[in-house]
């Protein structure tokens, strides 16, 4: 049985999908082991209160980054997180906490990386004119939306299109991503060439 770690900032949508995933045995041999976020008023800790998991909030509000990233590193060693997986957490990990889970940290971002990193990526999308987006399931590394990447959703930009729109499509799929590119790296049948992630 892997244990996931899943830190988030907000409502944690991605953290749900992944929640009823496990649940109904989509992602298994897997359990979550801890729900943790840098803000006590992110409605995913609700969410994981009331589904009865380990739910930790380590505010990171005035306190210096090193510090955070030692008390979230501690919190997921201490559940044995095998693997951990960022839902909307609006911070960005150092490389020492990187290094402290290679590999085993996932991120899921609203656009085609490398294509629109960063913040308001549907937005970026929508202004840039483009006719395809999605969303990307990347291993963590020490940049922004940079390291291997593990599955792409396509989206098309419709002409009918706004942002919010837009936006609410490509989250559909980020809930069909996240669980599939989990059950990819916990069955660890892959290599990673350069940036290119292969199937073995």
């Amino acid at each position: 049985m892997k244990n996931l770690g899943i830190l988030l900032s907000g409502r944690g949508s991605n953290f749900e999908a992944i929640a009823n995933n496990v649940a109904a045995g989509r992602i298994p041999d897997a359990r979550i082991a801890v729900v943790i976020s840098n803000r006590e008023d992110a409605g995913g800790i609700d969410t994981a209160r009331r589904l009865g998991l380990a739910a930790l909030v380590i505010p990171s509000k005035n306190k210096d980054r090193a510090e955070h990233d030692r008390e979230v590193v501690a919190a997921l060693e201490k559940h044995r997180v095998d693997l951990v997986c960022l839902a909307g957490y609006m911070r960005l990990l150092s490389p020492w906490f990187v290094q402290q889970f290679p590999r085993r940290i996932l991120n899921i971002h609203p656009s085609l990386l490398p294509a629109f990193p960063g913040l308001e990526a549907q937005e970026q999308a929508f202004a840039y004119g483009v006719k395809v987006s999605g969303c990307t399931v990347h291993f963590v590394d020490e940049e922004l939306d940079h390291g291997a990447i593990i599955l792409q959703k396509t989206v098309a930009v419709l002409d009918t299109d706004d942002e919010h729109s837009l936006a609410a499509r490509i989250l559909e799929q980020e809930h069909i991503a996240y669980s599939e590119a989990i059950n990819i790296v916990l069955q660890g049948k892959f290599e990673i060439v350069g940036r290119r992630l292969k199937g073995s």
